[in-house]
């Protein structure tokens, strides 16, 4: 194919024209070329892919890598570089490997992540959702639907999934947040590492010695993984476990709100739910700096040729707009049936804890709509932080009243 002007040459835009919407580039680059040249912020050659079908064609070939070592920083940011996964990082951020050391990760986690076992987690989700609510309305509106509602009620679940004590979750809340930060500093980004994997490190012991029947336990019951691999697998169930649903959480309220008709209809018919779920999944996209593969050959895809080396970045809310594939793709439609959307990602890397995410979600929209039946926002819609100096996309704050 003919070499056009790549309108990527530092990375990804993070500005939006609108803010529930990807930037405009993304949609004229999926027509006109959806696998194209991009420059990475440190001076690589790769590719971004925006198309659909390239996507999920990508995301089950084995022929492309998932390795950290050979990922590059796809946004222009205050960092002088990453992380580097293999020497910062403690061992087993399996999303950042390939078989047979992702595959025997992903073995151990899939048979503590069981849809049997998610199950029986939502009475108790259920009710810590109902107890942030009563102590929101205690308090009176105006309240901060982010503070009050998402990020306590996301972090709690995911805490006692993983055995950790409500006497810790605030210790890690703010680290958490400072890690997948785009503004912070290469220092301030490592002190919050390092006081998470300190955190980790305590619980692991405290497992070792005084087991649970939560799943870090079961994890050290297994005896299959090291110390330093039990700190690394729990740092990455916490923090993507957590940031994703309380960020989707305020996120999908927020849209809901601008969006009176999708709004009614939802509480008109509350099992519309579901499906609302999985259209608001599709729709917001909110891992908006998509993800990384590697080819380990040289491989010719619609006319381009990926050579063996060069960074492909899958940009996931372009692919969900893709019209190809969901028709009238930039209107939310809580009817829709958005199935086969690529937020979880495909094939083996697919989200593990993509079930747990859902039931919350269910459950905290359905909570929010059936006890303030007059939920609005408390501040003009224009003066809505978002977050786009972050790695997950939502809102810093989320005023409302009812």
């Amino acid at each position: 194919m003919t070499e056009a002007v790549c309108p990527f040459t530092n990375g990804l835009p993070t500005f939006r024209e609108r803010p529930l919407d990807p930037p405009e580039v993304f949609a004229r680059t999926r027509a006109e070329r959806p696998i194209t040249p991009m420059t990475f912020p440190d001076g690589h050659r790769g590719w971004l892919v925006t198309g659909y079908d390239q996507a999920r064609a990508i995301l089950v070939d084995p022929r492309f890598s998932s390795r950290g070592s050979l990922k590059h920083l796809a946004f222009p940011s205050d960092r002088a570089a990453d992380f580097d996964l293999e020497k910062d990082m403690p061992p087993g951020q399996f999303e950042h490997m390939d078989p047979p050391d992702h595959t025997r990760y992903r073995k151990l986690l899939t048979g503590q992540f069981t849809l049997r076992r998610m199950k029986l987690l939502a009475p108790r989700i259920e009710r810590i959702a109902a107890d942030h609510v009563e102590a929101i309305k205690r308090k009176g509106p105006p309240a901060d639907l982010v503070r009050d509602f998402a990020v306590p009620m996301s972090a709690q679940v995911i805490c006692e999934l993983l055995g950790i004590p409500v006497a810790d979750q605030e210790r890690f809340e703010a680290d958490s947040a400072k890690l997948l930060s785009l503004d912070v500093t290469p220092e301030q980004a490592m002190g919050a590492l390092g006081n998470i994997v300190g955190l980790l490190g305590e619980l692991a012991a405290r497992k070792q010695a005084e087991p649970g029947d939560d799943l870090l336990s079961g994890l050290v019951a297994g005896g299959e993984l090291s110390h330093p691999e039990l700190i690394g697998v729990a740092l990455l169930l916490l923090v993507a476990g957590h940031e994703t649903t309380a960020n989707m959480l305020s996120l999908g309220t927020y849209t809901l709100l601008r969006e009176p008709e999708q709004l009614a209809a939802l509480r008109a018919d509350e099992s519309l739910v579901e499906g609302a779920v999985e259209e608001l999944l599709r729709f917001l996209t909110i891992v908006h700096i998509g993800v990384q593969r590697t080819p380990l050959e040289d491989i010719e895809m619609d006319g381009e040729v990926l050579k063996a080396g060069e960074t492909v970045l899958l940009h996931l809310p372009s692919t969900n707009r893709d019209p190809k594939r969901f028709p009238d793709p930039d209107r939310l439609d809580v009817t829709r049936r958005a199935i086969g959307h690529l937020t979880f990602s495909h094939g083996i890397h697919q989200c593990l804890g993509q079930q747990l995410a859902r039931i919350e979600l269910r459950i905290g929209y359905s909570t929010l709509l059936r006890s303030f039946p007059g939920l609005r926002l408390a501040e003009p819609v224009e003066a809505i932080p978002m977050r786009d100096n972050m790695t997950i996309y939502g809102v810093h704050r989320l005023p409302v009243a009812w």
